[in-house]
C-alpha cells in the first residue's frame, strides 16, 4: 500500500489525475473502455473474445476492476513500443 501511495504521489506531483478505487468493484463497458483508452466496441469485442471477463446485469455489461488494471499492465510494454515507433516515425518526417 505505501508504494501505491508514493506512486500515486508522483503522479499528482507531475499534474496527472489519480482515482483511488477499490479493485472489487465493477465499472461499465463505458468506463472500462475510457480507462484503457480505447472505444466502447474495441472493449465489448475484448470481452466477447474471452480476454476480459464481464458479468450482464440486465442488458448492461459490467466488468471487474481488478481485469481492466490488470490488461492495462498487460498491454502497457506492447503500448510504448507502439509510442516510440511513433515517436521515431515522426522523427524521421514522415
Amino acid at each position: 500500500m505505501v508504494r501505491a501511495m508514493i506512486e500515486a504521489a508522483r503522479l499528482m506531483s507531475e499534474g496527472h489525475a489519480v482515482d483511488v478505487v477499490p479493485a472489487d468493484e465493477e465499472v461499465s463497458a463505458q468506463q472500462a473502455a475510457d480507462l484503457l483508452k480505447v472505444s466502447r466496441p474495441y472493449l465489448l469485442n475484448l470481452v466477447k473474445r474471452g480476454i476480459l471477463p464481464c458479468r450482464m446485469v440486465g442488458s448492461h455489461h459490467r466488468i471487474p476492476m481488478s481485469a481492466v488494471i490488470a490488461y492495462r499492465r498487460e498491454q502497457a510494454p506492447r503500448r510504448r513500443s507502439l509510442e516510440a515507433l511513433t515517436a521515431e516515425t515522426q522523427d524521421l518526417g514522415h
